[in-house]
């Protein structure tokens, strides 16, 4: 399958269901990490730590790294726009909002890859795809409900809300210059290399800002939920993400937001025990409505054949 077919095969559903939990996963790491570290210094340990997880696999799977500053350009151009900047706004965006309503704000993701995609050409602007995603949205705000911050909810979380947005369009912009500037690059070797870049532009942007090495020694929680951020909502997730981007394109690659709240309630529900309501469930019901809307294939069932007439 190639990525544009603009359809998803079962195994890169299934990579997209494990790949929501990584990447649900980091609302709750970056929650408990910002308790003690800053936002930018935070961004700076997730790449970091990823892309040393990473660095010996490429030894092991052989993978040659970029020559020279013409190789290494393509990466540092995604690894501003997958990581540097989506990072920093959306943890800036958590210390004003609550994590529910980040996963919220960051399942807009689609609609802007989609318009993105559209704009530049690479996929095809179908209706049935806005809707999928419209939908989406709206089963995403079912499930997650109203209630994020009580009062003064837009004079008083506004920026973080905005934040947020600006994070979901950025990662837009990456899914596109991935597609455009790394169509043939391994997922290891993408998503390792791209990390090493974004390392060195957040060792300069959260030292000048931050200065991370005056700050206190953060506790043992805290350096668990970097660890866990790291190796499993990054280093993990990536690998996993640009496989799915090869094959089966970056609108598709990108319905991992959508699906983020889901299995953030089902995982409460399996874990902690915690209730699901019926707001949840028809909230649920509407993201996999979605999804199979922006598939498509359902929708061909039902179509008629078309009459040859002789």
């Amino acid at each position: 399958m190639t990525a544009h077919d603009n359809r998803i095969d079962a195994r890169d559903w299934s990579l997209l269901g494990l790949l929501s939990v990584l990447w649900g996963g980091s609302f709750f790491f970056n929650g408990v990490a910002l308790r003690e570290l800053p936002p930018l210094t935070l961004v700076l340990l997730r790449v970091a730590l990823a892309a040393i997880i990473l660095l010996p696999l490429l030894w092991v799977c052989r993978v040659q790294f970029p020559k020279g500053i013409s190789g290494w350009k393509p990466f540092f151009a995604i690894g501003l726009f997958n990581n540097v900047l989506p990072f920093s706004l959306i943890v800036a965006g958590q210390m004003t909002i609550p994590s529910g309503l980040a996963s919220i704000l960051n399942a807009t993701t689609p609609l802007f890859t989609v318009v993105v995609m559209a704009a530049a050409g690479e996929e095809k602007l179908q209706a049935r795809r806005i809707a999928g995603v419209i939908t989406g949205l709206i089963g995403v705000v079912i499930l997650r409900g109203w209630n994020f911050g009580g009062e003064g909810f837009w004079s008083g979380q506004g920026i973080g809300i905005l934040l947020c947005l600006a994070g979901a369009f950025s990662y837009g912009l990456a899914a596109l210059l991935a597609r455009r500037l790394l169509p043939d690059s391994p997922p290891l070797g993408t998503a390792t290399f791209q990390l090493l870049a974004s390392s060195v532009m957040m060792i300069f942007v959260a030292g000048f800002v931050e200065r991370p090495w005056q700050l206190p020694m953060p506790g043992v929680t805290t350096w668990l939920a970097v660890i866990g951020l790291a190796a499993l909502s990054t280093a993990l997730a990536y690998i996993m993400f640009f496989q799915i981007l090869r094959r089966s394109g970056a609108t598709n690659v990108m319905l991992v937001t959508l699906l983020i709240p889901v299995t953030a309630i089902v995982l409460g529900h399996l874990v902690l025990g915690e209730q699901i309501s019926l707001r949840e469930i028809a909230g649920a019901l509407v993201i996999g409505s979605a999804l199979l809307l922006i598939d498509g294939r359902v929708l061909e069932l039902f179509r008629r054949p078309a009459v040859v007439r002789r």
